[in-house]
């Protein structure tokens, strides 16, 4: 069973006319350059239209601490990760609501980050209500309990004590830290797909049945679907990865019509 303790609070805004959209798995980083030009023009220009842009986590690569938008922080990285936050907060200045998950990559995100970007931090799982609809997003990790070390690690890692441990480590050292996990994770998945790394019926139905939903969006998987389950349906988010050929990403739009996916 997945831990579902506390749903967010539930969003009970009514939406108006203007689209909402959900991304989740852009992995961001400066060693995927044509995968950060796509989402800089996504926040540009295709946002614009929005009136909420949805990140259901895994925004970044990996994250090891808010302190790296300090300005005394040199280096690639921290340049980086100052220049993706300058640019989101172009989305609030601009009318257009932010919300941020963390994931399994970027779950150290903190109170700093949010408000730099101008975000709203949103727990997982959450439950929204929308165009007539009643959703519950989450990135799709804690979803996949066919793989009990990771659940055990995602406990570990979001335990307030350990972020603080960890987060008291110098840069440096956290940074070399997030860089063998990263290199551990693609080895494994290198190695072929394994179920263990998707998500479960079981945890599935528990989360549809205790959001008292019908409709589920998540990312995590790399596995961008929709699928027609028992209590509901579930959108699967796709991860964005433009530095490969053939290329892939996009995101979902929810409006008046429903719920569509649609291509970068």
């Amino acid at each position: 069973m997945i831990d579902t303790k506390a749903f967010g609070r539930e969003s009970n805004k009514t939406a108006g006319a203007r689209p909402l959209f959900f991304l989740a798995d852009l992995h961001l980083s400066d060693a995927i350059p044509k995968t950060v030009a796509a989402f800089e023009h996504f926040i540009r220009v295709t946002a614009g239209e929005a009136d909420a842009v949805y990140i259901l986590g895994d925004l970044f690569e990996f994250w090891i601490g808010d302190d790296v938008l300090e300005a005394s922080v040199s280096g690639e990285r921290a340049e980086f990760a100052r220049r993706m936050t300058k640019l989101l907060r172009t989305l609030p200045d601009r009318g257009i609501k932010l919300f941020v998950m963390q994931g399994n990559r970027d779950f150290l995100l903190g109170s700093r980050f949010m408000t730099e970007v101008g975000a709203t931090a949103l727990p997982d799982p959450f439950v929204m209500n929308a165009f007539g609809k009643r959703i519950v997003l989450a990135h799709g990790d804690a979803l996949c309990t066919a793989d009990p070390a990771y659940q055990r690690f995602r406990r570990f890692a979001r335990n307030r004590i350990a972020q603080k441990v960890f987060l008291a480590l110098p840069l440096q050292t956290r940074l070399g830290i997030g860089q063998k996990m990263r290199m551990k994770s693609h080895d494994a998945r290198s190695t072929g797909v394994s179920p263990k790394y998707d998500v479960t019926k079981q945890a599935v139905s528990a989360l549809f049945v205790r959001s008292r939903t019908d409709t589920m969006i998540h990312g995590h998987t790399h596995r961008p679907a929709m699928h027609r389950e028992v209590e509901g349906t579930r959108w699967v988010l796709p991860d964005w990865e433009l530095d490969i050929d053939p290329p892939r990403g996009g995101y979902l739009r929810l409006d008046a019509e429903g719920l569509r996916a649609l291509p970068l």
